[in-house]
């Protein structure tokens, strides 16, 4: 398992600082754990085998844009408990977080490198994509990272990126496809299937009352994909609840009953009965099955709801293994 390590916290032990030297690492967001960061993170594993020391990942957090232009930050596509667990797989040992305050974005590229890269972790190896930056205004690129890796003799790998459909993967084109419902897409592009995590809420109570009881989930931090109807699988987080079961997940206000609220997230279990109140729950993201709809009544959309409960029973019938 991939252990989710804070940079101050190898101040008090050195143990642990000691701990990570002498590995291989990379430095990077690595939202969403896509295709293009795991084939790095495949690299950065293979290196740390050849060294002889620690495979880690490196990540600023809370994502640097959010803090050097507040409004320009992207959503984010997974928490860093996701990430490390996406990154577990890869057999990534370490994700490293680095508190991303102005005075650490405020560091040279040189300052950066000495102080994390050399004296803190002791790198033998580092792994890049091409596209990398570091040090204040991204004043640091790969060239210059091979120069000062080479006056330590520390190797650079700089990795090609993966390509899907004569384009870059990337978190922006993951991004563009969630906000537009294309979870298929997503998922690709992921490796993995996108999932929306947060705490189990009362709410109207509505689907209850129409036979179909949903769970309403809050305090969801990452991405929501557009309004709709979507089949997903749902699991219980630190519980025997049974994980993976069929849900129909409604992202959106409700028509039907005039809501006005602009984003609910409602999920109906298929064949689950249990009490879900204040529990954590994930539901990771198959398809769109439709986009939300206005009823002319109540009974119009519970034989809507019925027709969609095939569909996602259909849908995740047919799915092969994954995480």
């Amino acid at each position: 398992m991939t252990s989710l390590i804070h940079l101050s916290d190898l101040a008090g032990d050195s143990d642990l600082q000691q701990s990570l030297q002498g590995g291989a690492v990379s430095i990077g967001n690595f939202d969403g754990v896509h295709l293009g960061h795991r084939a790095l993170l495949e690299r950065v594993r293979r290196q740390a085998d050849r060294v002889g020391g620690k495979a880690i990942a490196i990540v600023m957090d809370p994502h640097p844009a959010s803090v050097l232009r507040p409004h320009g930050a992207p959503p984010s596509l997974t928490a860093l408990p996701r990430r490390a667990e996406l990154m577990t797989d890869l057999g990534i040992d370490h994700l490293l977080v680095c508190e991303a305050t102005r005075e650490f974005l405020n560091q040279t590229a040189e300052a950066f490198f000495q102080r994390l890269i050399v004296e803190q972790l002791s790198a033998k190896a580092i792994i890049e994509g091409p596209n990398f930056f570091f040090g204040r205004d991204r004043a640091g690129n790969t060239t210059r990272l091979k120069e000062l890796a080479d006056e330590r003799q520390i190797d650079v790998e700089i990795v090609v990126p993966s390509v899907r459909d004569d384009r870059m993967v990337s978190s922006s084109r993951i991004r563009e496809a969630i906000a537009s419902g294309d979870l298929p897409l997503a998922n690709q592009m992921l490796g993995s299937r996108y999932r929306l995590t947060g705490s189990v809420a009362t709410g109207e109570q509505r689907g209850r009352t129409l036979g179909f009881p949903t769970a309403n989930l809050d305090g969801v931090q990452t991405l929501l994909p557009e309004h709709g109807v979507y089949a997903a699988l749902a699991s219980v987080e630190g519980s025997d609840e049974p994980t993976n079961q069929p849900a129909a997940v409604h992202i959106g206000p409700n028509p039907t009953f005039n809501d006005r609220q602009e984003t609910k997230i409602e999920a109906h279990l298929l064949d689950y009965e249990g009490d879900l109140y204040g529990k954590m729950l994930s539901l990771t993201l198959v398809s769109q099955v439709r986009g939300v709809q206005r009823f002319v009544d109540a009974s119009a959309l519970k034989q809507q709801l019925q027709i969609d409960l095939q569909t996602v029973r259909e849908t995740v019938s047919s799915l092969p293994s994954r995480p």
